[in-house]
Parts: C-alpha cells; structure tokens; sequence
C-alpha cells in the first residue's frame, strides 16, 4: 500500500511516497502542479495521503488528493499516543506536531531534542516517557541576514549560499557572516547543553534545509555522539498519522 505525503514550507514543498514505511519516491519542489500531482499518484497507484503546510492556500492540492485517493487531514488533534501539554494547539505548526509524532515513533523510549533549522530554526523536546511540552522557535539562518539589512541604514544583504565555511570578520560583508553563523552555532550549541542538564542520554535530531550545515559544524564537537541527520522527520511523522488512521478504522 503506497501512500503520499507533502510537507509544504515557507520556501520548499517535499513530497515523498512510502510503501507501508519504506521511502521509494523523495521530491522538492517550488511549486505543486496539480497535473503532475496526479500522474504521480497513478504511477505509483497511491492509496492514502496527507499534508502538512504552513499555507491555507491549498485548495487545488486537497482537491485533487480527496479525488484520487483515500485524503486524511492532518492537525494537532490527531495524537499516536503523546501527551500533548503544549498549552495552544492552534497555534502548534503542523510541522512541528509531525516531527514530534516520527520522534516518538522511530526513536521510542528516547529523550529526544529535535532542531529543525529552516526559514527558523526551532527546538523541540519529547521525552522518554513519551511526554510533549513544546520548545523554541528562533530566526532561522536567511531571515538573520535579511533582518540585519532590513533594520539597519548601511548593512548590505549578504548573500549565504550553504557553505560550509565560516569566514573570519576582515571586512564587513564576512564579519557579517561570521556573526550570523557562528552566532548560530554558539545557539545551537547552548540549546543542546541546556536540554542535556535535563534529559539523560538525549538524542538529537538535526533536519530542515540548513540541516547539513549544522552538521558540518557540529561534526567535532562534544555533542556529535549525540547527534542524527534525519531529513525526512516530517514526512515520516505524516506516514505514521495515516498508518495510524488506517489502524483506528479497520
């Protein structure tokens, strides 16, 4: 049974489809055409869908889903068996919610920490006991140079294009750069080292689009035991929701 799944970002839409919890099909696109949405489910003869998305501009995606296959809607209500105690579910992004729901499927029993750096950057904690308390949401690494260029009179918009090498401040477009990413990294690193006073044994689980980065600078430090490249927590958090809606009507 194949079924497809669509994160839709502030920037990138990911589309992957799962046979039962095997990826075999990974897309990222700008854009959803809806025509080649629909050849992609009879390729692969998909049954089931679903979607995560920080837009409600998505009427001919659902349109097309609920026509050509078996449509579950995705929210913060829909629970797997984690003690939700964040205190404004309507306000939860949807993408936060499923990541948390792969956390607790694909790492059960484990005090996990996962830092989603993307459009923002956020850290989000499900621990052991299967228990969901919320966590941060900070500017993620392109909004940091545009709010500098933004709020300032002088400050040119420093173009960042994911290399990995953090420039030393010699002149001021690399003295920009230093300060966004490494400031960066010395949050990420604060955020690990605060959560690892509470929670024993943590697993960290590194995903978004400037994932790779962080890995990349994180490789050598003290927390790289603890840390996992998962890109695909989202996706597989909406995978378990239909295997989980699946279960519940059958």
């Amino acid at each position: 049974m194949h079924n497809l799944v669509i994160d839709i970002g502030n920037t990138n839409s990911k589309l992957a489809v799962f046979d039962e919890k095997t990826m075999v099909n990974y897309q990222v696109l700008k854009e959803i055409v809806p025509a080649e949405l629909i050849n992609l489910i009879k390729q692969y003869h998909i049954v089931n869908s679903s979607i995560s998305s920080v837009s409600e501009d998505l009427l001919d995606v659902i349109h097309v889903l609920q026509s050509n296959t078996n449509y579950i809607p995705f929210s913060t209500s829909i629970n797997t068996g984690i003690k939700n105690n964040y205190q404004t579910l309507s306000t939860l992004g949807l993408d936060r919610w499923a990541k948390v729901i792969a956390a607790n499927r694909c790492y059960p029993g484990q005090n996990c920490l996962m830092i989603d750096s993307g459009t923002c950057i956020t850290y989000d904690l499900l621990n052991s006991n299967s228990e969901y308390f919320g966590g941060s949401i900070s500017l993620g690494i392109d909004m940091r140079f545009k709010a500098l260029h933004h709020f300032t009179g002088r400050l040119p918009l420093v173009k960042w294009e994911q290399e990995a090498e953090i420039p030393k401040g010699t002149d001021t477009n690399s003295a920009i750069k230093n300060g966004v990413l490494q400031g960066v990294i010395n949050e990420v690193e604060g955020f690990i080292s605060a959560y690892n006073k509470e929670n024993k044994g943590l697993t960290v689980l590194l995903t978004g689009g400037n994932a790779a980065f962080l890995l990349e600078q994180l490789k050598n430090s003290i927390f790289a035991p603890q840390i996992t490249h998962d890109p695909y927590l989202v996706l597989k958090g909406l995978n378990e929701v239909i295997a989980f809606e699946y279960v519940q009507k059958n």
